[in-house]
């Protein structure tokens, strides 16, 4: 299994059968290096998409449509895609599960916004997400664009991820402390990856409090393009 970080909270998985890029921001991304996109994309079979913002969804619609994948996420956004953008889609619910290549994928709960760009300002895109990715011995918690809160406890005891995915820049999220304290309260992960940071000056520009608030945890400072065997 490799993780592959395309920058701010954009990743490649390759897990199971399947190549799953999460949140692919690469356009306009000022840490994604542009020469590199082939490489990035290359066998990818499909989107998973958190919530609508456009440092999440970024390449999304020109990525299906080149490469013909789904794109998979919560029912509001992805039918609204399907219905008026040709792309393939598998909308699906929070607390739904869906099969890709082999890997189970389940919708939790996020704590954030959701919103697309619209000719009059934001336009609602359904509701914020995260995500629990089974597959290959291991439980992956994709936090999404999230804080802290209460539902982290039975997420963590009903999927017990050994591996999160933790947004901790600070501002729009959680900052690397409450990051820490979220991971060390609800949750008993083995490897901690932070995202949405380094990205803007506003945000985090590195991990820190996250790694002195979790001693024990191999928390891994991910490097753009450089792939994370897992």
């Amino acid at each position: 299994m490799k993780l592959t970080w395309f920058g701010h909270s954009g990743f490649r998985l390759e897990i199971e059968q399947a190549v799953i890029l999460i949140d692919p921001w690469l356009s306009g991304n000022p840490v994604f290096p542009e020469d590199r996109r082939d490489e990035a994309l290359d066998g990818a079979t499909h989107i998973l998409i958190t919530h609508g913002h456009g440092d999440h969804t970024g390449d999304t619609l020109a990525i299906a449509r080149a490469l013909k994948i789904p794109v998979v996420g919560i029912y509001d956004l992805i039918s609204t895609w399907t219905t008026h953008q040709a792309v393939e889609g598998i909308g699906f619910n929070k607390g739904g599960t869906v099969n890709l290549g082999g890997a189970e994928v389940t919708m939790v709960n996020a704590s954030h916004s959701s919103s697309l760009e619209g000719a009059d300002g934001p336009v609602y895109a359904g509701h914020e997400s995260g995500y629990m990715i089974a597959g290959e011995g291991h439980v992956i918690y994709v936090s999404g664009d999230t804080d802290i809160m209460a539902d982290m406890g039975w997420m963590g005891e009903y999927h017990n991820p050994d591996i999160g995915i933790l947004s901790a820049g600070g501002h729009f999220t959680m900052d690397m402390k409450r990051a820490a304290w979220a991971a060390k309260k609800y949750f008993n992960f083995k490897t901690v990856v932070p995202c949405h940071y380094k990205t803007f000056p506003l945000l985090a520009q590195d991990a820190e409090p996250l790694k002195a608030g979790l001693p024990g945890v191999n928390v891994i400072e991910p490097e753009v393009m450089v792939a994370i065997s897992l």
